[in-house]
């Protein structure tokens, strides 16, 4: 039996698709955008169409959080202030716990200089404006099995499959034994794979 897992938590919080906000402070035009992804790959793509699309605004700044357990992410002040854009962006992620996440917040300048406090509060009020308009949906972590088995312990194999709602992903039938690979949810791999221990003795 071969486990392929990290010390992933059980569930996490993302959105299901895109969403968008806006926030106007002294002139300024905050135009939000929040994007489920997956990759920084996929962040990179969504970022250049942005800049693309909007290529006559001052900045295009964003910040990402991706995995699980929420350990990779950036903020990118893209000629702001250092920390008075990606962070405020960032923090309000943070706040709603979210991960698989881009927020994206455009500023068209107003003419008027808003300070440090000023575009902290603009850019984190135009990425919750965003964030606030998506719709947030838990999703839960799986993990992958890979068991080898013998024909005649097949109904034993599907028994656990079909009691522990496991999602099969792939097999391999052959002459002398047989191959599975499993998705299980990490609050069951423990049983399951002491279920799958027994049958396989």
């Amino acid at each position: 039996m071969i486990l392929k897992s990290g010390k992933m938590g059980d569930t996490f919080l993302t959105i299901k698709s895109v969403s968008e906000g806006i926030f106007k402070d002294k002139g300024s035009k905050f135009l939000s955008f929040a994007f489920p992804v997956e990759t920084v790959d996929e962040v990179k793509t969504i970022v250049q169409q942005k800049r693309t699309e909007f290529y006559d605004a001052r900045h295009v700044c964003y910040a990402y959080m991706l995995g699980a357990e929420r350990t990779t992410f950036r903020a990118v002040d893209d000629g702001e202030p250092s920390s008075t854009a990606g962070r405020p962006i960032l923090g309000q992620i943070n706040s709603c716990q979210l991960t698989n996440v881009l927020v994206i917040v455009v500023r068209y300048f107003g003419g008027i200089l808003l300070g440090t406090s000023g575009l902290i509060n603009a850019y984190k009020e135009a990425a919750a404006a965003a964030i606030e308009n998506a719709q947030i949906e838990e999703k839960i972590v799986k993990s992958a099995i890979q068991v080898t088995f013998k024909y005649p312990q097949l109904n034993d194999i599907m028994r656990v499959v079909k009691e522990q709602d496991l999602e099969v992903s792939g097999q391999e039938f052959g002459f002398d034994e047989n191959k599975m690979t499993l998705w299980v949810r990490n609050s069951q791999l423990n049983a399951v794979k002491e279920k799958i221990k027994q049958i396989l003795i």
